[in-house]
């Protein structure tokens, strides 16, 4: 895992996402354990799936600290995931791999 986000970091595309002041403002406002339930909530609901519904298009770009941060890490989509972390496509991703 350090190496992939090692790798991340290199990344043109990923480096360049980064919280707002609005984001971390709403992350302070609401609490950590409020934004990992929504990142819980999110994953679960729009990528967890073996074939998940709009995929490549369900996590938008901003919005919310957690879409952020998807696309930082490479867990927006199972494009994404299948090529940053290994977990292929059409097959339901193990919960402590994508979310420690």
């Amino acid at each position: 895992m350090n190496q992939t986000m090692q790798s991340l970091k290199r990344s043109p595309f990923r480096s360049k996402f980064a919280l707002k002041d609005k984001d971390l403002c709403y992350v302070q406002d609401k609490g950590m354990d409020t934004i990992r339930q929504h990142a819980l909530n999110f994953i679960t609901t729009r990528i967890a799936s073996e074939s998940p519904r709009n995929d490549g298009k369900q996590t938008p770009m901003k919005g919310h600290p957690v879409f952020v941060a998807q696309h930082a890490t490479a867990t927006c989509c199972r494009n994404c995931i299948q090529k940053w972390h290994g977990v292929e496509k059409g097959r339901k991703p193990d919960r402590k791999r994508i979310l420690p």
